[in-house]
C-alpha cells in the first residue's frame, strides 16, 4: 500500500494551536500546507481566536466548523487549545487528539497548565505534539504513554535520583550499568 492512499485512509490533522488568552502563539505545529506562509498561518489564528474566544469551552471540548474545517478547542486559564482537522474528518478523533495533548500537557506540568509555565516547559509541549502527531497523521492519544515517552526523552541524566521518576531512575541506572559493561 502506498504511502499517499495510505494517509488517505488515516484520520489527519491539519495543525495543532496553543495560543494565549490574547490569541497570541504559545506552541504551534502545522502538518498541511494549506497555510503556506507565515503571514496566513498568523491570520488563521487570528480569525480562529476571535470567532472561538466569546465561547465557554473551559469545562469540555467545543466543535466549530471554520473556513471549511473542523476545529475542536478547549480552553484552561489562559491558554486555548485547538486541533484542526480537514471537513470531512471524524470529530471524535479531533477530540481524542484535543484531550490527549490537553492532558499530557497537564501531566507533564503537574496540573499547573498556564502560560507562564507552558513557555517555562515549551521544550515538553513541543515534544507532546512529537508524540502526537507526525506530518499530520495520528500516532498516540493517550495522555500517560505521551507524558511518559516526553519525561524519557527529556530526563536530565544528570539530576539526582530524588528527582527521577522510578522509569527516569530505571532508565538512567540502565544506562550506566550498560556504559560500565562495554567500558
Amino acid at each position: 500500500m502506498a504511502l499517499s492512499s495510505f494517509r488517505d485512509a488515516c484520520p489527519t490533522v491539519k495543525n495543532i494551536l496553543l495560543l494565549d488568552s490574547e490569541g497570541k502563539r504559545v506552541a504551534v505545529k502545522y502538518y498541511s500546507d494549506d497555510w503556506p506562509t507565515n503571514n496566513s498561518k498568523l491570520a488563521f489564528e487570528k480569525a480562529l481566536f476571535t470567532k472561538t474566544m466569546k465561547t465557554n469551552a473551559r469545562t469540555e471540548a467545543e466543535i466549530t466548523m471554520f473556513d471549511n474545517y473542523i476545529i475542536v478547542y478547549k480552553f484552561i486559564q489562559d491558554l486555548h487549545f485547538f486541533v484542526t482537522g480537514g471537513d470531512d474528518e471524524n470529530e471524535l478523533i479531533l477530540s481524542a487528539v484535543l484531550q490527549g495533548f490537553f492532558d499530557s500537557v497537564a501531566l507533564l506540568l503537574r496540573n499547573n497548565v498556564d502560560k507562564r509555565e507552558a513557555l517555562e516547559n515549551l521544550d515538553l509541549i513541543f515534544l507532546c505534539l512529537d508524540e502526537i502527531v507526525e506530518r499530520g497523521m495520528i500516532l498516540e492519544t493517550d495522555a500517560n504513554v505521551i507524558a511518559g515517552k516526553v519525561a524519557v526523552n527529556s530526563m536530565d541524566p544528570a539530576a539526582p535520583l530524588s528527582e527521577q521518576t522510578i522509569s527516569q531512575a530505571l532508565a538512567t541506572a540502565r544506562e550506566h550499568l550498560t556504559r560500565t559493561l562495554f567500558q
